[in-house]
């Protein structure tokens, strides 16, 4: 028997049925995390029923958050449980808070009202209620249920297409000012100098400024007689609403994102609603301090800062694995370069942070800014936090692995192929370019994946290189010079961490969390299955090497 054991242990077939065992646990792990991301998270976009609750001193309605229970001592001195459920009573001008916690013995009627209405607004969260009266100027209707939710919906729409139009006219009205605004800046700060060559140019700009303003003053007049005529407009367009417990306020439709009446939909109607919901996740702003709205600034300073961080990690990368290969003479101080890389791949991502805001941000950016935009101090263009130095920081953070993976890919390229290349006359860079770049490839686009998998979940540098809460204008716009590396961005990481630990109403911001997570991992398994996608073409088109 102990022969046996010894045969068994000799084998290996205990480790491997360890390693075996520890990969699905992992696996088993990795599934649950997934799955409760999965649940949490898109189940959030689904519009639930609401659901009142009749207590002996108050009336709620709301959406059920949460079940569970709690442990109290009776009288005898055992310990019972009571079931309780978390109800998101929103309309939170009237109550100061958007949960509630109720026993469940307390609750002496539960109903599913049909003419119950949630109101997702721009602002102040959800109100929940039933429409009493439906005002659009001087129209006034208060009839039957159904008649006013249509007659509603029809206000809406209209509120809507005011507040877009409004928008519209603001935008173009910041264009026709931001000239004269840029002006104004200029004469302030000549203003402060008092030489007379600064008069004279302080002079002109005066006469310039003059003009600009004779040239705008009757567009701008036009324009916020439009703005003043639509907002107006929208002051008349409101409904009077009705809490569960008889509170009555006033909810104009122009501060709506939209309204419906959950107990009253059918599958196929909560279904359309959802996928609305889910697109407006993905593409539209963040409202309520990012706890509702969507996340596409979010999702495309993520995706514009690995791609800017690909660009520039890289070449150095690559460039550095051919030196240490093909160049460098092997000895004791490549031995330490390589030391170093591969330490540099353990330093905490925060040291990278401080690294990039002391040199890119204060000794590049800041000299950028003293030859090129001296104009513009003491305001920053790029001595502060943007989207180029936070991609810089992260591809110094990468630039080990992506060093690592390409000289793995450099040694796999058969040595025979690389001296008949030389044999038959070709150059070492010849070489280098027709035989070992392109069938180090795949190795090279697996660093870049590994780059790509650490740099997107990144959230430590990035808050002190260019990262925001909130972006009001996207990097890459339509405005020369298109893409503006100097502006500070959104990042999906970032934005869990806000949410999750910063948000006021933290109980409310717990499914944004998750569903951001899950598009974070969504968006991380896309950008490496383009790489994958890509490696393994190469791989099949230079067969000759051994991968």
């Amino acid at each position: 028997m102990a022969d046996r054991i010894s045969y068994f242990r000799q084998k290996g077939d205990p480790y491997i049925l360890g390693t075996g065992m520890a990969l699905i646990l992992t696996l088993g792990m990795v599934i649950f995390i997934v799955t409760v991301i999965l649940v949490k998270g898109l189940g959030f976009f689904w519009p639930s029923d609401l659901l009142q609750a009749d207590l002996p001193d108050r009336i709620y309605l709301g959406e059920v958050w949460d079940e569970t229970s709690k442990r109290q001592t009776d009288r005898n001195g055992h310990i019972i449980e009571i079931p309780e459920i978390q109800l998101k009573v929103g309309n939170r001008e009237l109550y100061g808070s958007d949960f509630v916690w109720l026993d469940e013995a307390e609750v002496s009627q539960r109903k599913y009202p049909l003419a119950a209405s949630t109101f997702e607004r721009y602002e102040f969260g959800n109100f929940y209620g039933y429409i009493r009266s439906v005002q659009m100027g001087d129209s006034v209707y208060s009839q039957e249920p159904k008649f006013m939710f249509d007659r509603a919906k029809d206000a809406h729409d209209i509120a809507l297409e005011n507040r877009s139009r409004k928008r519209a006219f603001e935008e173009e009205l910041n264009e026709l000012i931001t000239p004269l605004s840029r002006l104004q800046r200029e004469i302030s700060l000549l203003e402060i100098e008092t030489s007379a060559e600064k008069q004279a140019e302080l002079d002109e700009l005066k006469q310039k400024a003059a003009h600009l303003e004779t040239e705008i003053s009757e567009k701008y007049l036009e324009l916020s007689d439009e703005i003043q005529k639509l907002t107006r407009e929208n002051e008349g367009i409101f409904v009077r609403v009705e809490s569960a417990d008889g509170k009555k306020t006033v909810i104009h439709l122009a501060d709506v994102v939209r309204f419906y009446q959950p107990n009253d939909m059918n599958l196929f109607q909560k279904s359309v609603l959802y996928i609305s919901k889910l697109w407006e996740f993905i593409s539209a702003n963040p409202r309520e301090s990012n706890t509702e709205g969507g996340v596409f600034p979010a999702i495309f300073g993520t995706v514009l800062m690995v791609l800017l961080m690909s660009i520039a990690v890289v070449p150095f990368g690559v460039l550095a694995a051919l030196y240490l290969n093909e160049y460098a003479k092997q000895g004791t101080i490549i031995r330490l370069i390589r030391l170093s890389v591969n330490n540099l791949a353990g330093v905490p991502s925060i040291v990278f942070g401080i690294f990039g805001l002391g040199f890119f941000i204060y000794m590049v950016g800041g000299t950028i800014d003293q030859v090129f935009f001296s104009d513009k101090l003491p305001e920053p263009t790029f001595g502060t936090g943007g989207i180029l130095w936070a991609s810089l920081t992260l591809a110094l953070l990468t630039l080990p692995v992506v060093v690592v993976a390409t000289e793995e890919g450099i040694l796999a390229v058969p040595r025979a192929n690389k001296e008949g290349a030389l044999a038959l006359g070709a150059t070492r860079w010849q070489m280098v370019r027709k035989i070992i770049l392109p069938n180090a490839m795949p190795g090279i686009l697996t660093g870049l994946i590994l780059a790509i998998s650490r740099g997107a979940g990144e959230v430590a540098p990035l808050m002190i290189t260019g990262v925001v809460k909130l972006a009001p204008s996207l990097a890459l716009d339509g405005v020369f010079p298109f893409l503006h590396l100097d502006r500070k961005f959104m990042h999906l990481g970032f934005h869990i961490y806000d949410v999750g630990f910063q948000s006021p109403n933290v109980e409310a911001a717990k499914p944004m969390v998750y569903t951001t997570a899950l598009l974070l991992i969504l968006l991380v398994i896309c950008l490496n299955l383009l790489a994958i996608y890509m490696r393994n073409r190469l791989r099949k088109k230079y067969k000759t090497a051994v991968f």
